[in-house]
């Protein structure tokens, strides 16, 4: 059985920096791309970040580009998301997901296996 558990999210004034961590059992992730997706209430689950099998390649949506930075230990089984210069609009559930491939995808239905969240508020 395939969990992924993330902590790492609270509560944190604007400008200031979070990370996201996302560990797996059940699975070797070095086989599979991980991605951090977001929903913010009332809207639906956004893509933010992708990092292929090896953490060569990354993929991140416009708006956090040059402040979120997504990264993996595959020695640890883990992925992680380094949140910096956090916005009020920042403010959502974060989940971790293992995508069916190796390669990067945005896609949900890309991804099979999902963590439970992990809330992240951003204050003005």
């Amino acid at each position: 059985q395939v969990q992924l558990v993330e902590s790492g999210g609270g509560l944190v004034q604007a400008g200031g920096s979070l990370r996201l961590s996302c560990a797996a059992s059940g699975r070797i992730l070095s086989n599979y791309a991980m991605g951090w997706f977001r929903q913010a209430p009332g809207k639906e689950r956004e893509f933010v970040a992708a990092i292929n099998w090896s953490g060569v390649i990354t993929s991140y949506t416009d708006s956090v580009k040059g402040r979120f930075t997504i990264s993996r230990d595959n020695a640890k089984n883990t992925v992680y998301l380094q949140m910096n210069s956090l916005q009020p609009a920042d403010t959502a559930v974060y989940y971790c997901a293992t995508a069916r491939m190796s390669f990067i995808t945005h896609l949900t239905t890309n991804y099979d296996y999902w963590g439970q969240g992990a809330q992240v508020t951003v204050s003005s």
